[in-house]
């Protein structure tokens, strides 16, 4: 059983102290940093664009997850490619052709990550979830960092983590809002592989050990 990974979501960063921020993740024992990337449209705020992405990616030493939350996510796959994000995920319900921009994904050398909505239901992945590597589940509505918890997400993650192992695929699930060291167990045990977790890292006293907690409540 590998252990759970620890994603800190770096929209929660201190923007003006963004390479400090980067850096106390890369030292931490946290697994990835988780990037999102909102245009406006597909949820009713922006984050941040290409320039910033190119600047954590220079102080980054961990894989970079990126989750953008973009319309029409098929016209920047390659340049997410070329500015170093090692998982893209694009959203369910953002996609025509979802199969294709797996596809797509996977030949610009990324690992493939679909998002879901908390009202997007898991059984619409059965046909794609062979294609997949990592499920980011939304466990709060997206746009917004600091949003409690949605209780529906446990039985999500029993559900999809059914659904992958029936059909023989190794996708991770990832859990992306609201997470705290006071769900982590019951997400892991439900089935979840990776935690993402921003507001609750980067706004306590002791970031780097927050990290540790959650890691060793995860299991």
């Amino acid at each position: 059983m590998m252990s759970t990974k620890i994603a800190p979501s770096l929209l929660a960063a201190d923007f003006g102290n963004l390479q400090r921020d980067v850096e106390m993740v890369n030292q931490s024992e946290a697994d990835w940093h988780h990037i999102d990337v909102m245009d406006g449209l597909f949820v009713p705020n922006i984050s941040y664009g290409m320039p910033v992405v190119k600047a954590i990616a220079k102080h980054a030493a961990k894989p970079l997850d990126v989750h953008l939350m973009i319309v029409d996510p098929d016209r920047y796959i390659k340049t997410f490619s070329e500015l170093g994000a090692d998982v893209l995920s694009v959203h369910y319900e953002a996609c025509t052709h979802l199969h294709r921009t797996l596809q797509a994904i996977k030949a610009e050398g990324m690992k493939a990550g679909v998002a879901l909505n908390p009202h997007t239901s898991v059984a619409l992945l059965e046909d794609t979830i062979q294609d997949i590597d990592v499920v980011c589940l939304m466990s709060v509505n997206p746009g917004f960092g600091g949003q409690s918890f949605i209780e529906n997400t446990y039985e999500k993650v029993k559900q999809l983590k059914a659904m992958i192992q029936r059909k023989g695929a190794s996708t991770l699930i990832e859990i992306d809002g609201g997470v705290t060291s006071l769900n982590a167990k019951s997400l892991t045990d439900a089935g979840a592989d990776v935690l993402v977790a921003g507001s609750f890292v980067f706004k306590s006293a002791n970031p780097t050990q927050t990290i540790l907690d959650l890691k060793a409540i995860a299991g």
